[in-house]
């Protein structure tokens, strides 16, 4: 029978073991574990009320191998499911190892000190895993995870050929405050303020943060300003399908937040780099994490819907070009109705929650180090469908103008 632990309390981690306890054939032995132990049994009351099914909780500092590994062998964890920070992804992959538990996360690797998104840390366990008979499933959110299993699916029914990818987030929802970001402050703002980056011919091409700007019309959200970013999901994809001439990511920010976050850059508050304050060493955009709104309290004011979708490419399997645009329409209120959490954390945790599904169940099955984009997407995409994530895909008249 499998065991599963689930590190991380916040929204994502909060929709996950939702979503978990409403399968309990899949998942008949959850346990969740923070730093903040409360966190865990607020969620776990949650859970309980809703569901009806009982969950354990456990305090844990992922930042420590030793005591993530005590926690894995004590609850006797099949699987680790990896909802914390992006910082403690190596110090849990060797707690896995040490412990013979199969992994997964929704985001990649990046050092504290220096605002990197690359595989290549991670990628690099390959041989550790393989040779412990263990998986590790990397990037099972929505993006990265999703729209990587989005574009296989469309390799695999409709193109012989992908030429272009475009991964286009939307998020059109309004929480109702001057500034707060919709998940963790911290992550978001390193990866918005970070150098642009996209795949183009065989090599990246690099511009200024924010840029770029495109304007594009989302079903059920209408015309918004979308921004040129880098995201993880473009190393992996132009690894994994090489085909891909061009790969971009572009992720939707409203006007206010612009002007916040130029303010802040300009007077220094998103600095990852530590200062002195009254004799003691701060990180200014810690700082400013602890004073904006926490983001697993913004559900029960935020309305709207999420959009999040592939637009590719190529050479069809009928021998035409064409263009097929695969998306999906979340509603915040709805998502929060169901678990409790808006809609950004919704659509990372229920494909963190499938993702889990597919290796629990043997449904994907490896031993090494996979990203999403070399399992089937067949499965997934069907349990999308089924578990408050439906998509759809239309054929466009034209590719992207831009």
């Amino acid at each position: 029978m499998s065991k599963v632990l689930v590190i991380g309390a916040g929204g994502v981690g909060s929709v996950a073991v939702h979503k978990m306890a409403m399968n309990p054939d899949i998942f008949p032995d959850i346990t969740l574990a923070s730093r903040r132990k409360f966190k865990c049994d607020a969620i776990a009351e949650s859970v309980k009320e809703r569901t009806g099914v009982t969950i354990a909780t456990a305090e844990v500092d992922a930042d420590h191998i030793d005591a993530t590994a005590a926690l894995i062998r004590s609850i006797g964890a099949t699987h680790v499911v990896n909802l914390a920070l992006p910082y403690q992804d190596l110090t849990i992959m060797e707690a896995c190892l040490s412990t013979g538990a199969h992994y997964l996360d929704t985001a990649n690797y990046e050092p504290r000190d220096e605002a990197k998104f690359e595989y290549h840390w991670q990628w690099a366990y390959q041989d550790r895993f393989k040779d412990a008979g263990l998986m590790a499933l990397l990037g099972s959110g929505f993006d990265p995870g999703v729209t990587s299993v989005f574009t296989t699916w469309l390799k695999k029914h409709h193109f012989e050929r992908i030429d272009t990818l475009d991964i286009l987030d939307c998020n059109g929802g309004d929480h109702g405050q001057h500034f707060a970001t919709n998940f963790n402050p911290e992550i978001n703002i390193r990866e918005v303020t970070a150098v642009a980056r996209h795949w183009e011919n065989g090599d990246w091409v690099e511009t200024p943060p924010m840029s770029v700007k495109q304007q594009f019309d989302f079903e059920a959200v209408g015309p918004k300003n979308m921004y040129l970013m880098y995201h993880e999901e473009i190393e992996s994809l132009k690894t994994h399908l090489p085909e891909i001439r061009r790969i971009r990511f572009w992720m939707t920010f409203g006007d206010a937040y612009i002007q916040h976050l130029t303010v802040l850059q300009n007077v220094g508050m998103t600095r990852i780099d530590p200062v002195i304050y009254e004799g003691r060493e701060i990180i200014p955009l810690q700082f400013l994490k602890a004073v904006l709104p926490e983001p697993s309290s913004l559900g029960e004011t935020t309305k709207g819907k999420t959009n999040i979708g592939v637009i590719a490419t190529g050479l069809g399997k009928d021998g035409k070009e064409k263009t097929l645009y695969l998306y999906n329409i979340c509603d915040h209120e709805d998502a929060f109705a169901e678990t409790g959490n808006q809609a950004v954390s919704y659509t990372t945790g229920v494909p963190a929650m499938i993702g889990a599904a597919m290796m629990v169940t043997g449904t994907w099955s490896g031993e090494g180090v996979f990203n999403m984009e070399q399992m089937d997407p067949d499965p997934f995409m069907d349990m999308l469908n089924k578990h408050g994530l439906p998509w759809q895909v239309k054929e466009l008249d034209a590719p992207l103008a831009f």
